[in-house]
């Protein structure tokens, strides 16, 4: 497994977009256009772009092409690969393995409580972050554990949080059994991977920090 992550830079917005924008498909280059904030994105484009530098470096891959599962997960067509990007703050992230996979990145903003989302938590879940000496952390890595298993699962925001437990980082939804582990990406935000393979349990995952001037 390999992570690749970089930085957005609003003073290199234009030339980001001048530079890959072409590269991309016109479906895709509807996709990234899509939204109205530069930040969302240059998160888009540059998602996509760690993918296919991903792919290239690491899997000699160079044509590649995506297609969305009904469940509207992503895939790769032609290839026994898989892949999940994150963002959050300034942070985007691209996991590439070959198993099935959810990656989760969160920004650990002191602004946030998590009383705010006692609604999403199981009450074993909530006495838990309760208990623990330092509350946030805790928080963030309940949370970013969750998200990583739910786009794993590939539902999406059609499955509750608090419909499932992570117990000494396992949990089942409707039968399909899912691990989950910690990683570091990056200091000041929190991270998980998950899968529904055992592999992920033992993965020493390649991460690797790619300057936007290198990417292709």
């Amino acid at each position: 497994m390999i992570i690749l992550y970089t930085f957005i830079s609003e003073e290199k917005h234009q030339s980001l977009l001048d530079r890959y924008l072409p590269l991309f498909s016109e479906d895709s280059k509807q996709d990234i256009l899509r939204y109205r904030k530069w930040q969302d994105t240059q998160l888009s484009l540059l998602g996509k772009v760690l993918l296919q530098y991903g792919l290239r470096t690491y899997y000699n891959i160079s044509d590649v092409e995506t297609g969305v599962l009904p469940n509207k997960k992503p895939y790769l067509k032609g290839h026994n690969l898989h892949f999940n990007i994150s963002h959050s703050k300034e942070l985007v992230a691209c996991a590439i393995a070959e198993y099935p996979l959810g990656l989760d990145v969160e920004f650990n903003d002191p602004k946030v409580s998590y009383h705010d989302f006692t609604f999403q938590m199981t009450d074993k879940e909530l006495q838990e972050i309760q208990d623990a000496e330092d509350k946030m952390k805790k928080f963030f890595s309940y949370w970013t554990r969750k998200e990583a298993v739910i786009k794993a699962h590939g539902v999406g925001m059609m499955l509750p949080l608090d419909s499932f437990e992570i117990i000494n980082n396992e949990c089942s939804i409707e039968g399909e059994k899912f691990f989950t582990k910690e990683i570091l990406i990056h200091e000041g935000y929190y991270s998980h991977i998950a899968s529904s393979d055992q592999k992920i349990k033992d993965v020493m995952p390649l991460i690797k920090c790619i300057e936007e001037d290198i990417l292709l």
